[in-house]
């Protein structure tokens, strides 16, 4: 059975956006089955739409299913895996967050509060998630660096800090993200 890939978008994002493209290209080259699913309401992204939304995309999880996540995609991905009761291959988180900085209005804090205040259940995505990288800026303008020892305590993360790729947003000018290929083709030997 091949391997699946499901690259989850953050807020504002949209499958034809970021990065996401060439890596997708990149790893069906290497057979892998790709989907880029538009997640719901990306504008107003809310937990509850996107978890259920990922339940109906992904249908069948198992050990051959790997996630890549971008900004609140990697949140998403996370409350999945807490819905759920499969182990899966793994995941490369890009940017994920638990607390944010440099929101510019109170709409936005509004949408994001409900994702950094209502709390998931760390454990139980610990279960699910045997190996996973995290890949972070240290210049992000919106996650702090701090975040990326919650990956690496609470799930063991690989733990990558990029020089200059902001927020790994088409506004950084990104294109193409190699480290996120190299880190997924060794999560799934």
């Amino acid at each position: 059975m091949a391997k699946r890939v499901f690259i989850i978008h953050g807020w504002g994002g949209k499958p034809e956006g970021e990065w996401f493209p060439w890596l997708k290209k990149e790893l069906e080259k290497r057979e892998f089955v790709v989907e880029i699913p538009e997640m719901p309401d990306t504008d107003n992204p809310v937990i509850e739409a996107g978890v259920h939304f990922l339940k109906k995309a992904v249908k069948n999880p198992d050990e051959e299913t790997y996630f890549v996540g971008h900004s609140i995609g990697c949140q998403a991905i996370l409350r999945y895996l807490a819905d759920t009761n499969v182990q899966i291959g793994g995941a490369v988180f890009v940017a994920g967050w638990f607390t944010l900085k440099g929101l510019e209005s109170d709409e936005e804090w509004e949408t994001a509060n409900p994702w950094i205040e209502t709390p998931i259940d760390l454990g139980k995505v610990k279960n699910h998630l045997p190996k996973c990288s995290a890949i972070f800026s240290g210049n992000d303008p919106f996650v702090p660096l701090e975040n990326s020892s919650v990956f690496k305590e609470k799930f063991g993360a690989k733990i990558i800090i990029e020089k200059q790729k902001g927020h790994f947003s088409e506004a950084d000018n990104i294109k193409e993200l190699p480290s996120v290929l190299k880190e997924l083709l060794e999560i799934a030997k």
